[in-house]
């Protein structure tokens, strides 16, 4: 059985593929194939040619014999080349690979919003225990209390000062005057009752 090594034409009307196979010489172009072992992309820029060399190099071994488009495809790979003994070929052009599309959104929405380049914000777990306010709103009360104490001490601490100033001054304006040291006290608030008045 004679076999060829042909391209298989794969893709839609002018946006052609092709597939590298192994055939027997008397099948269609896109009929049945014994193997693959490569693929051509030409619409791409520049063109994409994959080879499988050590399957393209047992077939031309074995005696199948490659079309004229295959044998050019072979000639750019190098597998010609290799398999008639000759010198290599300049390198293939590759194509470059292409940017990220997101981290190309990313850096187009942070230079617009203005910011520098810097990873992500809060990361997810710290994001759920900030979300929870329970232990501070527990001290509050605590503190609220022991400030409201502090500040009825520090009132009756001033008003003893102030009474305290008020007898050192009466004291000194005579001797007759009599003055009683002042003590502060805490003062309950008694119910006042008015007696009736009698006409």
């Amino acid at each position: 059985m004679a076999t060829k090594i042909k391209l298989m034409r794969l893709g839609k009307m002018r946006a052609p593929y092709y597939r590298i196979v192994v055939a027997d010489a008397r099948t269609k172009r896109d009929g049945r194939s014994i193997e693959t072992i490569g693929k051509y992309h030409p619409k791409h820029d520049p063109s994409v040619v994959e080879v499988n060399s050590e399957r393209a190099q047992y077939w031309l071994g074995v005696g199948a014999q490659p079309t004229e488009a295959v044998a050019a495809i072979f000639r750019v790979t190098g597998d010609w080349q290799r398999f008639r003994g000759e010198p290599a070929p300049p390198p293939m052009l590759m194509a470059a690979p292409k940017p990220d599309k997101k981290a190309a959104f990313e850096a187009a929405s942070r230079a617009a919003a203005g910011e520098s380049d810097r990873t992500a914000t809060t990361p997810r777990t710290a994001r759920k225990t900030a979300d929870k306010p329970a232990a501070p709103a527990a001290e509050a009360p605590v503190a609220t209390a022991d400030a409201s104490t502090a500040d009825a001490l520090t009132a009756d601490a001033l008003t003893a000062d102030a009474l305290t100033a008020d007898s050192l001054t009466a004291g000194a304006a005579g001797p007759e005057a009599s003055v009683e040291p002042v003590t502060s006290a805490p003062t309950t608030s008694a119910p006042t009752t008015s007696a009736p008045t009698e006409e």
